[in-house]
């Protein structure tokens, strides 16, 4: 994300809590130069969603400009001749467009712009023939995620009508009133619109007002969907959801419900769902999943007509992230294999959806140390119709952002080096922030994987301070990635003269379903052992300080921060971003419950002490390290309470704090000013208890 200082703004609205010491403030940092640095940390042309034509002739994708988003086609074999496709009636207009899909065909792309309502987007199809591309829809909401059905009549999307936030649990919640849970419960229902539509019109709601649709995706006969969903309310029951079947005349009809499945993927969550060629069978990505959309899990096959899920990649020392079939026995996977996104072709003989079936798991297409994807879904590729090339873009802490291209059956080597890269936008970049190293140590019975990022101008004489930086999740990883600069970010704390750890601990993807099932009923204690043993490899290997040793994270990091200073003393600073202080009030006060049964065993009206157990403040008396704790005010997946709970005990204890509430802000921030202000907060915090200079 992008970040923009607006700090007389922000100090008007921005709510501080503090019982810091008047000395302390005084050692602040330069924050001009702080500034300075921080400014150089997104250079570079950066590259939305992308979609390559189903011919393979054409490639699609959406830029980042100083205006804000536009949509470039070009021939595949010459990036460069790209011209603008836009629905603004002046070519010097500029509007918020994207999330492209092309047609069957590959004559027409269809597009979201707001060029006729500002803020309010609406589905256009442009025929590419030079004529102005024309709307389709009249839409009053909230929409996402278009995709052309099979033979090109229609395009069907996700839509909340009349929505007054984003969907998801992201977003800012709205403020409480009314009936709570009953009254203004907004609903995503899969929305139809015909690619032919004369003039724009209200789209066709496929699917029933009692259902909340997460993902979809059509029948290869036109005739119907299949959809993951939930009853409402959809930013808290997506861990609950069961997988759907629907004709378009009909009803829905649930195929696969994990909560009433026995076997290993009994209460877990389902993603990605994807109709065989012969719409005989369906392949989805299931697994333990802390947070939607944030998907990993083993690759999983059910009958369409319903019946028992059979595990294709079970005990595969991997996460899959997203599926697409080739052909009714060949499945295209992409996964995560420690640091790498790696694209696997699964070949499937004799009968797919039964024990007896076997499986081939080809060598891996590509094995990237970045992060990879086509900006739709968590490691989503665009393919051609036939599958002969895979169209994404990637990046690392090495390399900014390009588009490449695989294609399945040649040989390839791991790394960037190993594809074909389409665009140069980037030639001559070079990253602002110091070495990364992927780096492993051996904790328990566990090989962890984590990266470290040397400080910028990094001196083997000198001894330095280092950060670790905790993943949200915890079901997620850290990836090789450009940029920073917004919010909490390794990138930044790096070129500011800090080594840092960002480790991937057990509850993490990339090492297979049990790895990411090792922190269950254990939060807090296996996980920092892992995080503390890599501390330790790192300590082994670089002129590491270990009096001037930091935590930070968000979310699960945030957990992670406020209870890891409660086990040890070894962190001389923490900074804890939207985090949990006590599970046990937070089953109560947060908008999204449902997560929690599958790793705590059960509700905390229940089992309250295994909730107890993981609750850092049950052991405030330990605490001594200063702690900055900063949080959005509609925060509905971890709300403030949470961080007043724990500022208030540390003001108590007598252990320097800080506190900073964010107006209008959610789990995500969507204000860039305070982005901008937890990063500069958070350097400000780190420079005055762990000097990057002794």
């Amino acid at each position: 994300m992008l970040f923009s200082p607006f700090r007389a703004c922000l100090l008007a609205s921005a709510l501080v809590l503090s019982s810091l010491p008047a000395a302390l403030a005084q050692a602040a940092p330069d924050r001009a130069h702080i500034e300075e640095i921080l400014k150089g940390l997104n250079r570079g042309h950066s590259f939305g969603q992308v979609a390559v034509a189903p011919d393979g002739k054409r490639l699609a994708w959406v830029d980042y400009t100083k205006e804000g988003m536009e949509i470039r086609v070009a021939p595949l074999s010459e990036p460069a001749k790209s011209e603008r496709v836009t629905a603004a009636a002046k070519p010097a207009d500029h509007c918020t467009e994207g999330e492209l899909a092309w047609a069957p065909n590959a004559k027409a792309l269809a597009f979201f712009s707001d060029c006729g309502k500002e803020g309010q987007p609406d589905l256009y199809l442009s025929r590419l023939d030079g004529s102005a591309p024309r709307q389709l829809t009249a839409l009053k909401g909230y929409q996402e995620d278009p995709a052309f059905s099979p033979d090109g009549s229609r395009i069907a999307f996700l839509y909340v009508e009349g929505a007054t936030r984003a969907s998801g649990a992201l977003a800012a919640m709205k403020p409480p009133s009314g009936v709570i849970g009953e009254d203004g419960v907004e609903i995503q229902r899969v929305a139809l619109a015909a690619a032919d539509a004369a003039s724009p019109a209200p789209p066709v709601l496929a699917t029933p007002a009692g259902l909340h649709v997460y993902e979809f995706d059509w029948r290869p006969d036109s005739k119907g969907l299949a959809y993951v969903a939930a009853a409402p309310p959809g930013e808290n029951n997506w861990w609950v959801a069961k997988l759907y079947t629907q004709a378009l005349d009909g009803e829905p009809r649930p195929i696969l419900a994990p909560a009433e499945v026995p076997g290993p993927l009994h209460g877990l969550q389902i993603a990605v769902p994807r109709w065989s060629p012969d719409a005989q069978a369906i392949a989805f990505i299931g697994g333990l999943m802390s947070d939607q959309g944030a998907t990993g899990g083993d690759v999983w096959i059910v009958p369409a007509a319903g019946g028992a899920p059979r595990n294709l990649s079970q005990g595969r020392p991997t996460s899959a992230a997203w599926v697409e079939w080739e052909s009714n026995d060949h499945l295209f996977v992409s996964e995560l294999a420690g640091g790498n996104v790696q694209l696997i072709r699964y070949h499937l003989q004799g009968d797919r959806t039964s024990a007896g079936g076997q499986i081939n798991f080809g060598s891996p297409i590509f094995s990237i140390p970045g992060s990879v994807g086509d900006g739709r879904m968590e490691l989503s590729l665009s393919a051609t119709a036939d599958h002969a090339l895979f169209v994404f873009h990637a990046s690392s802490f090495d390399h900014p952002m390009e588009l490449y291209a695989a294609k399945p059956g040649t040989v390839m080597t791991s790394g960037l080096e190993g594809v074909v890269q389409l665009t140069h936008a980037n030639d001559g970049v070079e990253r602002p922030w110091g070495k990364p190293v992927s780096l492993t140590w051996k904790s328990e019975k566990f090989r962890v994987q984590g990266w470290l990022l040397e400080p910028k101008d990094y001196d083997p004489a000198k001894k330095y301070p280092l950060i670790v930086f905790v993943h949200g999740g915890p079901a997620a990883a850290v990836l090789s990635r450009w940029g920073g600069g917004g919010g909490l970010s390794a990138a930044a704390f790096s070129a500011l003269g800090y080594f840092v750890l960002e480790p991937n601990p057990r509850g993490s993807y990339g090492q297979g379903e049990d790895f990411t099932q090792a922190n269950v009923k254990d939060f807090g204690y296996g996980d920092l052992r892992d995080i503390l043993a890599g501390v330790d490899a790192a300590e082994a290997k670089y002129p590491i300080d270990p009096g001037r040793v930091g935590l930070t994270g968000w979310s699960y990091g945030g957990f992670m921060s406020m209870f890891a200073v409660t086990q040890t003393n070894r962190f001389k600073a923490a900074v804890a971003g939207a985090g949990i202080a006590n599970w046990q009030s937070y089953y109560g006060e947060n908008s999204i419950d449902q997560w929690m049964t599958p790793y705590f065993g059960a509700s905390v009206y229940d089992d309250p002490a295994v909730y107890a157990k993981s609750s850092a403040i049950n052991f405030i008396g330990k605490v001594t390290t200063p702690t900055l704790v900063v949080v959005g005010d509609r925060d509905g997946e971890c709300p403030a309470p949470q961080s007043y709970e724990f500022w208030h005990a540390l003001r108590d204890k007598h252990v320097p704090t800080q506190l900073v509430v964010y107006p209008n802000e959610g789990h995500g921030f969507a204000d860039p000013a305070h982005r901008r202000d937890v990063l500069e907060r958070a350097v400000e915090w780190f420079a005055r208890y762990m000097p990057p200079t002794s």
